[in-house]
């Protein structure tokens, strides 16, 4: 039975994604390439990997010749926005009050940390950004 599809980035994917966040673009030896300093995966492994990615569209790709040229459409942005959607409905029930409390509590957020997330806060506030639809 195959396993579910991650609603967020796997470990292997978020390694991808940040080269072609990085890059633009780049093949899967590129990626192979770039990846080999600290991981010891196989060009099948990662191609595998990618065309994973591709078909959830987090991927596209170009051809040139013989050369599929990928590219990252999911941001960096809609990666954290999944990623925090999935870690707030998984951990903290939907509530973003739960995670920011957590946060203060065992995190050890600074009264400077705390300052800065009221000035965004307040900046989006007044700006009409931060109101719910």
């Amino acid at each position: 039975m195959a396993r579910p599809t991650s609603p967020s980035l796997t470990e292997a994917e978020s390694r991808i994604m940040a080269i072609l966040w990085e890059k633009g673009e780049a093949t899967v030896r590129d990626v192979t390439d770039a990846l080999s300093a600290e991981y010891d995966l196989a060009y099948t492994t990662v191609l595998t990997t990618i065309r994973i990615m591709t078909d959830k569209g987090y991927v596209d790709f170009r051809k040139e010749g013989r050369a599929h040229i990928y590219r990252a459409v999911l941001t960096q942005t809609g990666a954290r926005k999944k990623a925090l959607g999935s870690m707030l409905g998984s951990l903290f029930d939907g509530s973003p009050r739960r995670l920011a409390q957590h946060l203060i509590e065992d995190e050890e957020l600074t009264l400077e940390d705390i300052e800065a997330l009221r000035e965004e806060f307040l900046s989006r506030k007044s700006s009409g950004k931060g109101e719910k639809s």
